[in-house]
Formats: structure tokens, C-alpha cells, sequence
């Protein structure tokens, strides 16, 4: 595993953006694990946040695009920070974009903000995690009835790695098939527990025995097919 994957790790634990024990997720399941990527709050986390994203999507899709698309809300800062790191780190010039969740009709007005999508251009899209595809069943359309767009492909943070609506493939792959774009991961849940398993961070173990036969028993009732 790459290094900057486990440093993205065991930064999710240590700003509390990934939790272990017992949530009731949106879908109604238990799960063991929780992911709030909302809990990033200081510069020095969103600085970090930002060179995480850059670096998996220079790795996954290279350097071929010009604009990185975030939905609202949550995509809209992950959008601004990866647009800052990707120039920092490589030194690529890339815009950034937003959809609206109302329309504003003052002003510039529009569903968007940020940069202008114009015919041609080439788009990332960027996430903190899939677990439906709704946002982007939502803001795919928007973004590609703007303009005659290319999209590179989508970035998550994690991948959960749990089936989405179809029951059978994780959403994030489910995206991949119903529009035709790849999608990648910073890092996924397989990756996570192998690393975490029996690992001591800030005094105590994070996932030890008992957690990873939880988040097994999970991925038995849950876990997509790869």
C-alpha cells in the first residue's frame, strides 16, 4: 500500500472523520463503522485534505483535465482544496465547480458557480463517499446539459465497499457502469481494516479482534461483489 494511504488512514482516525462501533445509517443498517467527512473543520486538515485527493487523482486519472466538480454541499470545499493542491503539488492550473442546490436568479445567476463549463471541457468529479450515487444521479445531468463535457472520472475519499441500490455492485462501480466514466478511491474499506488490524494509534488499538469480526460479519449481510 502506498504511503500516502496509510498516512490518509490514520489521518481519517485521528480527526475523527472515521469511527469504529455501532451506527444506523441512512439506509436503515448497522453499520461498525462511520465516515463524516463534515468533521474536517481546521485549514490544517483541509490543507491535507486537499493533497490526499491530488495525489490519488494524479495516480488514478493523470494530469488530462481542466476543471475539478464537486457537489453540493460537501463537494463544493473538497473541489476549492484539491484545485489548491493539485497546482501546489504539480503544478497544474485547474479550476473548480459547484452546482447550486436552488437555482440563483440574481446576479450571475444559474445552477452553477465557479468556473464556466464550456464545450470540451474535461472534468473530474469529486466526492467524500458514495453510497447511493444519488448526488450524482443529480448533478451528472446538470453538469452535462451545461455543455458537451468530457468527465475524466470521480474521486471518493473511501470506499465503502458495500452494496449500493442494485444489491450487487458498490455504488461507486454502479456509477462506473450507468455513465461510462472510472471511479477511484483514496483508499477503500479492505484497505483500512488491513492496515488498522491490531494497530496502536494515539494509546489505544483502533480495530482490534472484536471490531474486525464486527465489520467481517458486516461485509457477509452487506459486502459488494468484485
Amino acid at each position: 500500500m502506498e504511503q500516502y494511504k496509510q498516512e490518509f488512514i490514520e489521518f481519517m482516525v485521528e480527526s475523527e472523520v472515521l469511527k469504529f462501533g455501532t451506527f444506523t445509517l441512512k439506509s436503515g443498517r448497522r453499520s461498525p463503522f462511520f465516515m463524516n467527512a463534515g468533521a474536517y473543520v481546521t485549514g490544517e486538515q483541509l490543507q491535507r485534505l486537499g493533497r490526499y485527493y491530488a495525489r490519488a487523482i494524479h495516480d488514478n486519472f493523470g494530469d488530462d483535465f481542466d476543471i475539478l466538480f464537486g457537489p453540493a454541499y460537501k463537494g463544493i470545499p473538497l473541489s476549492v482544496v484539491t484545485a489548491i493542491a493539485y497546482h501546489e503539488l504539480y503544478g497544474k492550473q485547474v479550476s473548480y465547480c459547484s452546482n447550486r442546490k436552488e437555482a440563483k436568479d440574481h446576479g450571475e445567476g444559474g445552477n452553477l458557480l465557479g468556473a464556466e463549463l464550456a464545450d470540451g471541457a474535461r472534468v473530474v468529479m469529486v466526492e467524500d463517499v458514495t453510497t447511493s450515487g444519488k448526488s450524482i444521479d443529480e448533478t451528472y445531468p446538470l453538469i452535462s446539459g451545461a455543455a458537451d463535457i468530457q468527465v475524466r472520472g470521480l474521486m471518493v475519499s473511501l470506499n465503502r465497499m458495500e452494496v449500493g441500490p442494485s444489491g450487487g455492485k458498490a455504488a461507486i462501480d454502479e456509477v462506473s457502469d450507468k455513465y461510462g466514466f472510472p471511479t477511484a478511491c483514496i483508499v477503500n474499506m479492505a484497505e483500512v481494516v488491513e492496515y488498522l488490524h491490531n494497530r496502536e494509534m494515539q494509546g489505544k488499538v483502533v480495530i482490534d479482534d472484536k471490531v474486525k469480526a464486527a465489520i467481517d460479519a458486516y461485509y457477509v449481510q452487506y459486502g459488494a461483489k468484485r
